[in-house]
């Protein structure tokens, strides 16, 4: 019996046109503020439409790894993207996989739980009183009775980011940018009923006071109690979950 194969779907051109662009960026064949041919000559140069390379030139653009710049300088130039710029492209990639279920919320928690741990060390060395402060801040605004579950998990996300702001590691900012901005409210949205606020709050408060006393161990206590709670809390909602979905099956 003759085996009845699909027809195979290749990468569009105008992908593969920017995938080699941006390698020649990568790379450092083209540098900040190069200026790029004109899309008639990329088109010669690839063999290919001028809408073709208009399409390719729109997916760099949308990296933010190009820029068009109008007047009689005009033209396509490289552009380097701002740490917010690319922090954001990471986030709507991170958040993208998440939902399509590639990271399970088990190895969310754990991941995080690492990172954390990396950041609370810097954080207890190198904090500001400002840093401090924010983190005050929110404690007291999670202690409001009339806080709503999103508004909670909202303040969480805000508490934890004073904590990363305070290692002043540029690198490792970045890095947690996906877990604080992306990952947490994820993660707080899925297992916020399974959770307790005063618990998290309570556990705060520890984390504040070690950073504030700059007192190393009882911070890594603090954070080890806080992350294994939210650990455990994260395989609670993935079993309900399960169970949930096989009862929608069933019926």
């Amino acid at each position: 019996m003759a085996i009845q194969y699909q027809p195979v779907v290749t990468q569009s051109v105008s992908n593969q046109i920017a995938e080699q662009i941006q390698l020649s960026i990568t790379s450092g064949a083209l540098k900040a503020n190069d200026k790029l041919p004109t899309e008639e000559e990329l088109a010669r140069q690839f063999k290919v439409s001028r809408p073709t390379i208009r399409e390719a030139l729109k997916r760099l653009a949308a990296k933010s790894l190009i820029r068009s710049r109008r007047g009689p300088s005009g033209g396509t130039y490289v552009s380097v993207p701002s740490p917010e710029e690319a922090a954001e492209f990471l986030m709507s990639s991170v958040a993208l996989m998440v939902s399509l279920g590639v990271f399970n919320l088990s190895e969310i928690a754990e991941a995080r739980h690492e990172m954390e741990l990396v950041c609370v060390r810097l954080a207890v060395e190198r904090r500001t009183d400002d840093e401090v402060a924010r983190m005050e801040i929110e404690i007291g605004h999670q202690k409001e009775e009339t806080l709503t579950d999103e508004e909670f998990c909202a303040s969480d996300v805000r508490f934890h980011r004073a904590l990363v702001d305070a290692t002043h590691s540029p690198v490792l900012q970045f890095q947690m940018f996906t877990v604080i901005e992306a990952l947490q409210p994820v993660e707080n949205m899925v297992i916020f009923r399974f959770r307790d606020r005063n618990t998290i709050i309570r556990q705060h408060e520890k984390i504040f006071l070690a950073i504030r006393a700059q007192d190393l161990e009882a911070a890594e206590i603090a954070i080890n109690e806080q992350m294994n709670y939210l650990r455990q809390t994260s395989a609670q909602a993935q079993e309900w979950r399960r169970q949930h979905n096989a009862a929608l099956t069933d019926t």
